[in-house]
């Protein structure tokens, strides 16, 4: 079969790490990400596209005959990108803008989960924030408040307090912090146990899933500080048992899919069930994403040894059970690094240090990476335009090892304000290996301010 080109739609570090994949295969001939980043502009095959409409971008596919066009972030599904790519016959992978509700309305996620009988927390659904404020103080803290829309990821609180739960309505309902997003909110109980991130590709009628991983959504070390877009993440999740798998393969993913096709919207695309696990194996559903996580991508990625286009292509033919998925042994962990301010006011603008001179992404034997995210590169220098910045990927025999590998990574990489935390991985790593990190992660930042202070003559 002769080569295509592919069309990746995004910009963060889950298109550039679905890029440097898709580039890999050899049924590629060019890759082209829409807009994509500081990194996605220097990898071999790969092109930046500066087209961010949906019909501008059917229109370049078309034009271009790409072979097949894979959706990283919700915002295009919930416009429905998709729905626009198949009128004109463009072959395409991801869910429908009907099927997306799963994740662009969390009120229609639950109530589906309700209907048909998927395990999740207990909610309720309120579009009055005096309601809402009056539910709160009847049930009490913890508690969870969360955006009915689509908030980056951002638009969830878990509530220690009644007092915490009171400001997160006021800042969604009242303040309007997350726009149109926070219009409605669920409202529902804390669930207990380990979280970790089930994804899978579903061709509308069968399933194939990927390997297991865990994110990190708090912004601090230990799990403290506010809900962000993901802080790091890393693959396989021990929590996940093979029994485990079966579980959510049986109680939340195929029930999920045959409910969906049910109601007259077969579901086509990556299917995310981020999941509470508790300490039974029990699994609850905390939300469904109707794409590939970010920064899970870059560690599932990382360790995919099957040809991700060969899959891509199976997904849209509708022959998911006629393929299969190999995976690295190694262990991969990704460690998100932040601009200063994130994730409320992120300021762009910081010069970055220290990135890897020439890639090795092409190296069978690559054991460490950087996907840019909040990138720019202009004459050669790369800054920070907001949000999450990289993610720093490091592979290894072991948990262990694939952590001291992209944390040695991370230490060489400045950029003024930068944040990180230094414990991805910790459910499953021991005390000894996380304090070395914290240190480490210390001195790191001790050296930046220094170097800061030196370069301006004062602290910022």
């Amino acid at each position: 079969m002769p080569a295509h080109d592919c069309l990746v739609v995004g910009n963060g570090g889950r298109e550039h790490a679905l890029a440097w994949r898709l580039a890999r295969s050899p049924g590629v001939q060019t890759v082209w990400v829409a807009p994509g980043n500081g990194g996605t502009a220097t990898e071999p095959r790969v092109r930046n596209l500066p087209l961010s409409d949906v019909r501008a971008l059917a229109e370049f596919a078309a034009h271009k005959q790409i072979g097949l066009t894979v959706v990283g972030p919700e915002a295009p599904l919930a416009a429905g990108i998709v729905d626009i790519f198949r009128a004109r016959g463009l072959p395409i992978f991801g869910p429908t803008q009907a099927a997306a509700r799963l994740e662009s309305s969390k009120a229609f996620s639950k109530d589906f989960m309700v209907r048909h009988g998927i395990p999740t927390a207990l909610s309720r659904t309120f579009d009055n924030a005096d309601e809402a404020h009056a539910f709160v103080d009847d049930r009490g803290a913890p508690i969870v408040i969360k955006a009915d829309g689509l908030a980056s990821g951002k638009g969830v609180v878990v509530a220690e307090t009644v007092a915490e739960a009171h400001d997160a309505i006021n800042r969604m309902m009242v303040e309007s912090r997350y726009g149109d997003a926070g219009a409605a909110i669920l409202i529902e109980e804390k669930l207990e146990g380990e979280e970790a991130s089930f994804i899978v590709m579903v061709d509308g009628r069968n399933v194939l899933a990927l390997a297991t991983s865990q994110d990190h959504k708090r912004l601090l070390d230990g799990d403290r500080g506010p809900n962000t877009g993901g802080m790091g993440a890393y693959s396989p999740a021990p929590v996940v048992t093979p029994e485990v798998h079966r579980r959510i393969l049986r109680e939340v993913i195929a029930p999920t899919v045959a409910g969906m096709a049910a109601e007259g919207t077969p579901y086509t695309g990556f299917l995310y069930a981020g999941l509470m696990i508790d300490a039974e194996g029990r699994p609850k559903t905390i939300e469904f994403n109707c794409r590939l996580g970010d920064p899970e991508t870059q560690p599932i990625l990382a360790r995919l040894k099957t040809d991700l286009l060969t899959l891509l292509r199976a997904g849209v033919d509708g022959r998911l059970d006629k393929v299969e998925a190999e995976w690295d042994r190694r262990h991969a962990l990704c460690v998100v690094m932040a601009a200063e301010g994130y994730p409320d006011a992120p300021k762009a603008g910081a010069r970055i240090e220290g990135l890897p001179a020439v890639t090795r992404y092409g190296e069978d034997a690559v054991d460490s990476m950087v996907f840019h995210a909040g990138t720019r590169r202009d004459d050669g220098v790369v800054t920070v335009t907001g949000g999450r910045v990289l993610g720093v990927t490091g592979l290894g025999d072991s948990l262990k090892m694939a952590h001291a590998t992209a944390y040695e990574a991370v230490r060489r990489i400045q950029f003024d304000g930068m944040q990180f935390r230094s414990d991805i991985g910790h459910q499953a790593l021991p005390a000894s290996v996380l304090a070395a990190s914290t240190q480490a992660a210390s001195t790191q930042a001790s050296s930046t301010q220094a170097a800061s202070t030196l370069a301006t003559g004062g602290p910022r």
